[in-house]
């Protein structure tokens, strides 16, 4: 199992690796080795995820996630397939960490009486700078 949270763990059946061509760092190795790693969740169907997690996950993953509901991670940073996986995994449980983080939920709250006032003196006072800005008024 893999751990996310204390709650959350994955296990390692419903992750589905894919090995391509990376187009990074590798040098000559770039056109002959897959190094780059293409990790697919199923963030739908997987039992691993509460169903407020599974929500606020699809939301984060945004355009990684396609119409079936599956998270695709591209991994390419490194030369080798092993540090590639690791990567793709890591960016995977720090998504459902992120996700897990329940949002806190706004109070309407009112400015106290101080804070208008405030706001007002500062208001006059800038009136005040900028009345005195102006031409002066000519009198007969």
């Amino acid at each position: 199992m893999i751990p996310v949270t204390p709650t959350i763990q994955l296990d390692p059946r419903e992750l589905d690796e894919s090995f391509v061509r990376a187009s990074g760092p590798g040098g000559q190795n770039v056109n002959k080795l897959s190094t780059a790693v293409q990790l697919r969740f199923d963030v739908l169907n997987s039992p691993s995820l509460p169903a407020d997690v599974r929500q606020r996950l699809i939301h984060l993953a945004g355009s990684r996630l396609t119409q079936d509901g599956i998270l695709i991670i591209h991994a390419q940073n490194f030369r080798t397939q092993e540090r590639n996986r690791e990567d793709a995994l890591a960016r995977l449980v720090a998504l459902i960490q992120a996700a897990a983080i329940r949002p806190k939920t706004r109070r309407a709250t009112r400015p106290s009486k101080g804070a208008k006032e405030r706001r007002l003196a500062a208001k006059s006072q800038r009136s005040g700078v900028k009345s005195m800005r102006r031409r002066p008024a000519e009198h007969d």
